[in-house]
């Protein structure tokens, strides 16, 4: 049987030649590790393409391949498939030499020099014979600021970065990835901090470099201020100054002008032609009758420095500078620049262009020594012209009954947050057209992606229980548009309430305030949400079901800050992450249900991007971490136990990260770790029904009794703890462990009586066992295994018909309020918390336990 599946492109297919890299599941034991996929077009012409698993079934077989292709010309391509079968097409593979001091990288197109010590991490970049690059590092700004008086005094020193490893990730044929990794140093200081890694990804026959650029702040936020973090590229100079170029990207347009331009208060006639022709980036050509104009020319001041600033979501500035001691002159200003920067001269030169420009402001792109031999192209992923970060917390104590912060002790540190940056490098012989630059801005920010059908994702059951989108009867109608009006609020309250920024795009507000017009942003626990009640599961999973690029773009913005802003990446932290707070590091609860590798890896499957990757790596030993920062410290003293969990979320988030290891890595020792608690639970006077707080042993995994009904039961799963555990029943294939989840799952919602009745008095009712709605997920597994029509419909009833604050009725009651500082359309009652978990009950229980949908559960 011929294994064939179809891709298509999320979004509009790439118009100009790329390098693309995506990943597709298998269904278990369809491909086998040794078999070759081939990639061919709708008219079965074979494209090359370099393949590589990711991760793997039980059985052996892949269960998740990644693939790179390189287009050299024109995307013309709609759709494509990849099959089963030997490759025909060979090729010749991109050359990459590995050298004591440096890597070398050869495109056929562009080579490109990485050092292997030092500050300077691009040696050199050619396109073929050309030196267009001469030095790429890293460049930041330290504040050190004292305040006496109410006057603030600061002190600033430059750093760079500082190589200290360097590694070929990948050495082609089609796709090579070299990773730098190390930490930046102050200019006459022995200290080091802020380590980084950069990713460099380049691809055959491309002109392009992608970079991924991460550091993590390791200072003390009441000393180190960063003013300024970024990028700098060396770019030689050729050829007389009104052949020089510099372009920004606006607003929808490209700001062009040359350090020595060709207005003069006479440039009329020929002269105006050519100097249109040098707005265009075409050489000018003199003769000797023009010594005239020249000598105008000559007069003329020369701009060396120019710079965009993009201060806020919805404000940029361009200026410029003939020297260094003069001022700065404002050219224009905009809204939202599209963060690509073009310097060159005769020889040609380059565009650096940064992914989420405006989003993630304050940013922008400095160019100097426009005028002399090298000039200079800073990308500045946090700019220097604006305040330095303020990583402090809000208040000097915590608000634990006022404001719902998680914990008396006081815990809020940036220390081992992180940041990540996308970049793209694209090389040019001739200057290059307002088109072309036009698109490598919308295409930075949109890069092209193949993905599969949504069915087919769905057939594989490679990412846990979700239902298609399914519009099959009025009923599914009307809870699919439902669906819909929730997400797409989400997606208008994020330019509306304008959640944007450095350290918080991607992320989205806890509770709503009507009496402010507001979300609760300054009210602790109800500020920022920080993956509360696993919101990335929802957005996944409704992509997964509708195939929409704006729900994928979401997702992956909310993918990319909830694990590297919300998780701690090195420090006494490492592997945990911060509840919702003002600050997103500011909540003294750190818990390893932040940064669950669940949350993130279907980002990492559907792109292959090796950064999540290494943030799923780093949590895969996080129940370490709680032997000295024990969860329920609050709650039970310091007794013979290593530490103690709850079954969920803490022992959930650990089988999460260790349920990605294994499958990535087929390392048994963590699928070992998971039977060992499974067992433990398994031993239990009333199995998953005990507890939910245990002693816990992280050396072995052990889960130890307690006692029963030790504490509150809603967080076991609303934290994504059901997904999770449906996922390793169908993993694991253990059948005492599915039979523990529909116990559970018909256990949860009983009354007090009857738990009392079924445990002999063990289990009383007396602590509350949280909202029906959360339990919906496992009630319907329980309903659908039993074939239990009567507990089905309790689980439709939590979602669709509950009256309590757990349910969102629709269509949402959307008002307009006029009495705040600008008119906000808005839903009085919202709540992430609700959205989040309503949705993604609805989509389990529409894949579990359909058949019983009635039509009169709502009001259609």
């Amino acid at each position: 049987m011929e294994v064939m599946v179809p891709l298509s492109w999320l979004g509009n297919k790439p118009r100009i030649t790329k390098g693309i890299t995506w990943g597709i599941p298998w269904i278990k034991g369809v491909l086998d590790r040794k078999d070759p996929v081939r990639l061919v077009d709708e008219n079965k012409v074979e494209i090359p393409v370099q393949s590589w698993p990711t991760a793997f079934w039980p059985d052996g077989s892949v269960k998740w391949t990644a693939h790179a292709v390189s287009w050299k010309n024109e995307v013309n391509v709609d759709c494509l498939q990849l099959k089963k079968g030997n490759i025909s097409k060979e090729i010749d593979p991109l050359e990459i030499e590995n050298s004591p001091d440096s890597i070398y990288i050869n495109t056929g197109e562009i080579s490109c020099k990485v050092n292997k010590k030092g500050t300077i991490l691009i040696e050199e970049v050619y396109y073929r014979n050309n030196l267009l690059c001469q030095g790429g590092y890293l460049k930041g700004i330290r504040e050190s600021q004292n305040q006496t008086e109410g006057i603030v005094t600061s002190k600033q020193e430059v750093f760079y970065s500082e190589i200290k490893d360097v590694e070929i990730e990948q050495d082609g044929p089609i796709r090579a990835v070299v990773k730098i990794t190390g930490r930046h140093k102050i200019n006459n200081d022995k200290r080091e901090w802020l380590p980084f890694s950069l990713r460099l990804y380049f691809y055959l026959g491309q002109t392009a470099i992608k970079a991924v650029h991460t550091f993590l702040y390791d200072g003390n936020p009441h000393q180190d201020f960063i003013k300024g973090i970024g990028m700098d590229f060396k770019i030689p100079m050729n050829g007389p100054l009104y052949n020089r170029y510099i372009k920004f990207a606006g607003d929808n347009g490209i700001f062009s002008e040359s350090p020595k331009g060709m207005l003069t208060w006479r440039t009329t006639g020929r002269y105006e032609e050519l100097y249109k022709a040098q707005m265009a980036g075409r050489p000018i050509e003199f003769s000797s009758e023009d010594h005239q104009f020249l000598e105008l020319l000559d007069d003329s001041a020369t701009w060396s420095n120019f710079k965009l600033v993009q201060i806020s979501a919805d404000s940029y500035t361009i200026t410029k500078q003939t020297k260094d001691e003069f001022a700065w002159i404002r050219a224009v200003s905009g809204k939202r620049a599209g963060g690509l920067a073009y310097v060159g001269s005769e020889n040609g030169g380059i565009a650096v262009a940064v992914r989420n420009f405006w989003r993630k402001y304050p940013s922008s792109l400095e160019v100097k020594q426009l005028a002399e031999q090298t000039a200079t192209l800073s990308a500045w992923f946090w700019s220097p012209d604006a305040p330095s970060m303020d990583l402090r917390h809000y208040d000097s104590e915590t608000h634990v009954k006022s404001a719902y912060e998680g914990a008396e002790e006081f815990r809020s540190t940036p220390y081992g947050i992180g940041n990540t940056s996308e970049i793209t490098i694209d090389l040019f012989k001739n200057t290059p057209n307002q088109e072309v630059l036009q698109t490598i801005v919308e295409e930075k920010e949109s890069p092209p992606l193949l993905v599969c059908d949504p069915a087919y994702y769905h057939d594989t059951k490679a990412l846990g229980v979700w239902s298609l989108k399914d519009e099959s009867t009025p009923i599914k109608a009307s809870i699919e548009k439902s669906l819909d009006e929730v997400i797409q609020f989400y997606l208008d309250e994020v330019e509306q309430r304008g959640w944007y920024g450095f350290w918080d795009y991607g992320d989205v507000m806890h509770s709503y305030d009507h009496i402010r017009h507001e979300w609760k942003y300054d009210l602790g626990g109800c500020a920022w949400q920080n993956t509360e009640l696993a919101p990335n599961y929802w957005l996944w999973y409704m992509f997964l079901r509708s195939g929409r690029e704006d729900l994928f773009r979401f997702a992956e913005a909310m993918t990319r800050h909830t694990s590297e802003v919300d998780v701690y990446h090195l420090g006494e932290y490492r592997g945990l992450g911060s509840r919702h707070n003002v600050v997103h590091w500011g909540c003294g609860c750190k818990e390893a249900r932040i940064g669950a590798a669940g949350l993130h890896k279907m980002y990492y499957y559907l792109t292959a991007d090796e950064r999540i990757g290494d943030i799923m790596d780093e949590v895969v030993n996080a129940d370490y971490t709680t032997e000295h920062l024990d969860p329920m410290r609050a709650y039970f003293p310091k007794d013979h136990f290593p530490t103690h969990v709850r079954s969920g979320p803490d022992w959930a988030a650990f089988c999460s990260n260790w349920l990605t290891r294994w499958e990535r890595y087929e390392d048994t020792t963590f699928r070992d770790k998971m039977f060992t608690g499974i067992n433990a639970l398994k031993n239990m006077p009333y199995r998953l029904l005990t507890g939910p707080v245990f002693g816990y042993d992280p050396r072995t995994g052990e889960l130890m009794f307690m006692g029963n009904e030790n504490w509150g039961h809603h967080l076991i799963m609303s934290m994504g703890g059901a997904q999770v555990w449906m996922e390793m029943a169908e993993i694991l294939e253990d059948d005492e462990w599915k039979k523990m989840l529909v116990e559970f799952g018909e256990f949860y919602n009983l009354s007090k009586e009857e738990k009392s009745q079924r445990t002999s008095g063990a289990i009383r009712g007396d602590q509350p066992w949280g909202t029906s709605m959360l339990s919906s997920s496992l009630v319907a597994y329980a309903a659908a295994n039993q074939k239990d029509e009567e507990l089905a419909k309790q689980a439709w009833q939590y979602l669709l018909a509950d009256s309590t604050h757990w349910q969102i009725k629709t269509p949402l009651k959307i008002v307009k309020a006029s009495d705040y500082v600008k008119p906000v359309f808005e839903v009085q009652s919202m709540s992430t918390n609700t959205a989040s978990q309503w949705s993604l009950n609805l989509i389990v229980c529409l894949e579990l336990i359909d058949q019983y949908l009635e039509s009169d559960m709502i009001d259609i």
